[in-house]
C-alpha cells in the first residue's frame, strides 16, 4: 500500500447535473431507437445532463469498441472492433432532425484493425447528415488519421476537424503506446494543409503537468495551425482508470485561458468541465 496514489477528495466546484427532466428523456429515446451510441454515455461525461437537457448530444460512431487503451479513458477496448454499421449515417441524420440539430459533433473510437482507420465510414456518415439536413454544421471529433485518411474525410466537408494532443509531452504515457505528441500534432498539421477550415484541439489538465508545459504545449498547438483550444479538468470515469493527481481551479482556468487567447487562438473553451465537443458550436461560430 506504500506506493498507493490517494484519492483526492473532490472540491466545491466540481458539481456534475444529474441527467432528468423531460428534454433529457426526448434524447434518450432517439438514441435507444436509432440505436445511436454517444461519448456522453461511453466516456461517462460530466456534462451529459447538461447536454440532454438542452437537447443535444455526442455521438460516436463505429461501434463501442476501442482498438486502444488510454490510461484515463472509459471505453473499452479490444484488438478488433464490431463490423461497421451500414445504415449509420442514415439513423444519424434522423436522428439530428428529430433533435432539430444545428450543429452535430461526430467522434468515434480508434480503428487500427481497418485499413482507412475508418475514415471512410466517418465520411459516408457526414455526407448522409448533411444530405438530409443541408444546413447543419459538422464538426468530426477524429483518431490521429494519416495523411490518406485525412484526404478522405475532408472530402465530405466538415467545417471543424478535431484531433486532441489529450495532454503535455512528459504525460504521454497515459495515453495507448501508438498514440504521441508528435504524431498528434502532425495530424493536426495537415488537417490544415489539407484545406480543414478549422482545426481544434483540447488538453485535458490535473493528470500531473506543470504550467510551463501547458504552455508549451499551447506554443506548439498554436504553430501547428489549431484555431481552437478546450480545456478542461480531468475526472477519474471508474476505480479502473488512473486518479486524479490534482484538482485545477477555476482561476487557473482562466489564468490558461488567458495564456491562450494572447497565443492567437481564435476561440478558447477553459474550465474545469469543458471537454471538446462543450459547447462546441459556440466555439466554432466565434472562432469563424
Amino acid at each position: 500500500m506504500g506506493n498507493s496514489i490517494p484519492v483526492l477528495r473532490k472540491p466545491d466546484w466540481i458539481r456534475v447535473t444529474v441527467p432528468a427532466g423531460q428534454t433529457w428523456r426526448y434524447v434518450d429515446g432517439i438514441l435507444r431507437k436509432r440505436n445511436l451510441h454517444t461519448v456522453c454515455d461511453e466516456a461517462k461525461c460530466p456534462n451529459k445532463g447538461e447536454c440532454w437537457g438542452a437537447g443535444t448530444a455526442t455521438f460516436m460512431i463505429m461501434g463501442d469498441t476501442c482498438t486502444r487503451g488510454c490510461r484515463f479513458c472509459a471505453v473499452k477496448t479490444a484488438r478488433s472492433g464490431e463490423s461497421l454499421r451500414q445504415d449509420e449515417g442514415e439513423a444519424l441524420a434522423l436522428a439530428a432532425a428529430e433533435l432539430g440539430l444545428r450543429y452535430l459533433v461526430l467522434t468515434s473510437v480508434d480503428r487500427d484493425d481497418l485499413a482507412d482507420q475508418g475514415a471512410g465510414h466517418f465520411a459516408s456518415c457526414i455526407r448522409a447528415v448533411k444530405k438530409h439536413v443541408p444546413e447543419i454544421k459538422t464538426e468530426a471529433l477524429i483518431p490521429d488519421f494519416s495523411d490518406e485518411a485525412l484526404a478522405v474525410l475532408l472530402s465530405a466537408g466538415p467545417d471543424v476537424v478535431a484531433h486532441n494532443v489529450e495532454t503535455v509531452r512528459s504525460l504521454q504515457a497515459v495515453r495507448d503506446p501508438r498514440a504521441t505528441f508528435d504524431r498528434s500534432l502532425q495530424t493536426l498539421t495537415n488537417a490544415k494543409k489539407l484545406g480543414a477550415p478549422l482545426t481544434k484541439s483540447s488538453l485535458i489538465l490535473g493528470l500531473g503537468e506543470k504550467e510551463e508545459e501547458v504552455l508549451s504545449a499551447m506554443d506548439e498547438l498554436r504553430s501547428a495551425g489549431v484555431d481552437i483550444l478546450v480545456m478542461g479538468q480531468y475526472l477519474q470515469p471508474t476505480a479502473k482508470q488512473i486518479p486524479v493527481a490534482e484538482y485545477v481551479s477555476p482561476e487557473q482556468f482562466k489564468a490558461y485561458a488567458r495564456e491562450a487567447w494572447s497565443r492567437g487562438f481564435t476561440s478558447v473553451v477553459s474550465s474545469p468541465f469543458a471537454r471538446t465537443s462543450y459547447h462546441a458550436a459556440d466555439s466554432a461560430g466565434t472562432a469563424r
